[in-house]
């Protein structure tokens, strides 16, 4: 079987199958270098801080490197054994310097090994260790993952908090040979003196002093110049749309964005993007921990998607990167899985109201007509426009509501959030507002705001709500019916609202004769309602009586689930590891409640980024 690869029909399915997972499959030789890495230097460092260990039959396993003898041989130990645990996840990944690291401390550790111990046998063994490397240099090829100086400082935290407590364990390991009963304090204080090269309060017997005094000085020396040299490196910045990117992503959107309702949000400028050799298609991704995610089904042409696929797959193979797909289309995932030999797990659904079938009539649809005949009844209107259409100084207090309405300090979304309001090239977009008076309001009688991006020529994708927290519950409901009620004016034919996780499991779990197996796994989901929108989300969702199409997640192996999981929440902005800035301007409005509250009937937030 052939198929297009732009334009190109001369490769079969099968050997671009094994071709694009060549990169990707893990080689097995870094796999086990990098868990001898761990392992060794974790040895290492129990021989240069326990008397006993380097006493001890195990002391000839801890040969392999810088030797346990005296003092300097100890501190030597410890360094040895502190960097190759830090090198050993980037030979796991196939990291080319992390390879050059290892190069540099072998020798090193054997010249030491022979020159302060004359192990001849430990000197061989991390020879041998080298040998490997060298002999294995191909596998270990990967660019380096997209980082900046503030590295430096999370390094510098990190490990002085490590070696602060690693120094308190290696005062503490001589115990028959401490002078009087020092107190934790004391000993506290010892280790921050010792990191900096000077004497502490706490004494010892023999040459123990000098023993802990090198050894704490390793740890400090080592916390410095992992730091400075985190604070020099070049950057390597993550991928971001350039001009000419989003200009040809335009291009492409204008012809295929009707597709997918995800499309439009390819476009958001912290995404980096790889187009097919033909130009026709193109893939938008951000890496994660190094996970590299793309959002959505490929932009272009369909025959294109192949050719873009397999640069998306070059690029992870070329840094070692996971690849993973969050949010793709039952279309989308099988041109995944087909082209890549990834597997796809149905993620959730994707809640899509068409238009013409829409109406506020029937039983079916009264707790939701009764609710915006309520928020009528006390004053509120509602305004549904293009971006184009609004003034300057609208746009611009839509703006800074949106911003200070925000419930969070960082932005939320990633697959289903655009990120901005109203810039160039956006005039498409629709803006839904709510209105009432209020004399006290910094916003004058703006209440609640919907925003929708562009899907096609005829359709529209939810992107963000937010409303005032004097506001009256119910905010959600008014506009998203006034959107929908407007729709037909506008050339509107079909919205996509939220997406809804694990969707089907909720409604299946709930209907009479559902399994005990199904119930478990429905009760679990409710219970992680209670911090992230699942049920609730569903249910609002339900109320517009939607249409769902599924959505799926693309990945390598079963394994790789939960990192993609963890990447997936640090890109949507549930999980934030990053250092606060020191200078953020302060929030002046009270904080809107947490994602534990997106998407609630009573609440207006980022829904979409649920």
């Amino acid at each position: 079987m052939s198929v297009t690869v732009d334009g190109d029909k001369s490769r079969s399915v099968p050997d671009r199958v094994r071709r694009i997972l060549r990169g990707p499959r893990p080689e097995k030789v870094p796999s086990l270098i990098g868990t001898a890495c761990t392992l060794i230097g974790l040895i290492d460092i129990a021989a240069g801080v326990f008397p006993r260990f380097r006493a001890s039959r195990m002391h000839a396993v801890a040969e392999v490197l810088p030797g346990t003898l005296g003092p300097l041989s100890a501190a030597l130990s410890l360094s040895a054994g502190v960097l190759l645990l830090l090198l050993a996840h980037g030979l796991k990944r196939h990291k080319r310097r992390a390879w050059r690291a290892a190069v540099v401390l072998l020798p090193l550790g054997a010249a030491a090994q022979f020159v302060w111990r004359h192990s001849v046998l430990g000197a061989l063994l991390s020879l041998t260790l080298l040998a490997l490397l060298l002999r294995h240099r191909g596998e270990f090829a990967a660019l380096p993952d997209p980082r900046s100086r503030w590295k430096a400082l999370a390094n510098f935290v990190l490990m002085g908090a490590g070696s602060i407590a690693l120094g308190l364990v290696v005062v503490s390991a001589h115990p028959r040979r401490i002078i009087g009963n020092p107190s934790l304090t004391d000993r506290l204080e010892h280790v921050l003196y010792g990191l900096f090269g000077f004497e502490g309060p706490v004494g010892y017997t023999g040459n123990v002093d000098w023993t802990v005094g090198y050894s704490l000085g390793a740890l400090g020396m080592l916390t410095a110049l992992t730091t400075i040299y985190l604070a020099f490196r070049p950057e390597h910045p993550a991928a971001r749309l350039t001009e000419d990117d989003e200009t040809k992503l335009r291009a492409l959107l204008d012809k295929h964005g009707g597709r997918d309702s995800l499309g439009h949000f390819a476009l958001r400028r912290d995404k980096g993007v790889v187009f097919s050799p033909s130009g026709k298609a193109a893939v938008c991704y951000r890496v994660v921990s190094g996970v590299m995610l793309a959002s959505g089904d490929p932009i272009g042409d369909v025959e294109a998607w192949p050719g873009a696929i397999e640069r998306f797959m070059d690029e992870a193979k070329a840094h070692s990167w996971t690849p993973a797909v969050m949010g793709c289309s039952e279309t989308g995932g099988e041109v995944w899985t087909r082209e890549t030999g990834l597997d796809a797990l149905e993620l959730g659904d994707e809640a899509v109201v068409d238009v013409a079938d829409f109406s506020l009539s029937g039983r079916a649809m009264r707790n939701v007509r009764q609710m915006v005949k309520r928020i009528e009844r006390n004053g509120y209107t509602t305004q549904v426009r293009r971006v184009r259409d609004l003034s300057d100084g609208e746009l611009a207090r839509v703006r800074r509501a949106a911003a200070d309405w925000r419930g969070t300090d960082t932005e939320r979304g990633f697959s289903m959030a655009l990120g901005r309001i109203g810039e160039a090239g956006d005039g498409d977009a629709v803006i839904a507002t709510a209105h009432k008076d209020d004399p006290d309001s910094p916003y004058g009688d703006l209440k609640a705001i919907i925003h929708f991006v562009p899907w096609g020529t005829d359709g529209m994708s939810l992107e963000l709500m937010r409303r005032d927290r004097s506001a009256d519950p119910g905010m959600n409901e008014l506009l998203i019916v006034a959107a929908l009620q407007e729709s037909p004016r506008l050339g509107i034919e079909r919205v996509s609202l939220n997406f809804a996780m694990f969707r089907a499991a909720l409604a299946r779990g709930e209907k009479i004769g559902a399994g005990p197996v199904l119930r478990l796994w429905r009760g679990l989901l409710v219970f992680l309602s209670r911090w992230f929108q699942i049920e609730s989300l569903y249910k609002f969702n339900a109320k517009f009586r939607p249409r769902w199409e599924p959505r799926f997640v693309v990945y390598r192996k079963s394994r790789d689930l939960p990192r993609i999981g963890f990447a997936a929440m640090q890109a949507e902005g549930f999980v934030n590891l990053q250092l606060p800035r020191p200078f953020s301007r302060r929030r002046t409005t009270p904080p809107a409640p947490t994602c534990a509250h997106i998407g609630r009937t009573d609440d207006s937030h980022e829904v979409r980024a649920a």
